[in-house]
């Protein structure tokens, strides 16, 4: 739980040293779907911020950090799996653009997803609480939407940043 929180404010300082964060963003909270984004259907959720997608396979969403579910789950990590499997459920057709490094360490596709609506739901994340900015060049393109997007939701008090998130965690 500690861990978690400390990552997640080393990197929610290190994204606003790149961003700025002493202003507000020139662009509202939202990214239309590019036109080189491609189609594809979720297939599974394994947590917050990993999901499977057809024709892509294991895909990490680029630009956020969930709280961890597996070896040791950290604060507001089932919340945020929870929400990743509401709205990205088995079946969903989204759109999707792999990020100028498409693979991490790990095999995993890196991508910005978009929901049919248009709404990208890496940046949901961030602006629910669910999420905090993640940002690993040269996958950087939306890093100062992120990083705006979590701002709001920690001054808002939304998700993790609700000072009673993690009240009935155990240590």
């Amino acid at each position: 739980m500690l861990a978690f929180r400390i990552r997640s404010v080393v990197a929610f300082i290190a994204c606003c040293s790149l961003a700025g964060c002493d202003g507000e963003p020139d662009e509202p909270l939202s990214a239309a779907v590019p036109g080189d984004a491609r189609e594809a259907r979720v297939l599974s959720v394994t947590d917050g911020d990993t999901v499977r997608l057809s024709g892509v396979g294991k895909t990490r969403l680029i630009g956020v950090d969930t709280p961890e579910v597996y070896f040791g789950v950290e604060c507001f990590g089932r919340e945020a799996s929870a929400y990743t499997k509401r709205v990205l459920a088995p079946g969903r057709r989204v759109h999707y653009r792999l990020g100028i490094e498409p693979r991490d360490r790990y095999g995993r596709a890196l991508a910005y997803v978009w929901l049919r609506d248009g709404r990208m739901f890496n940046l949901l994340l961030a602006q629910e609480g669910y999420a905090s900015p993640l940002t690993i060049p040269p996958n950087v393109d939306f890093a100062e939407r992120f990083v705006a997007a979590a701002r709001a939701a920690r001054r808002a008090g939304r998700g993790l940043w609700n000072s009673s998130a993690c009240s009935d965690t155990p240590p």
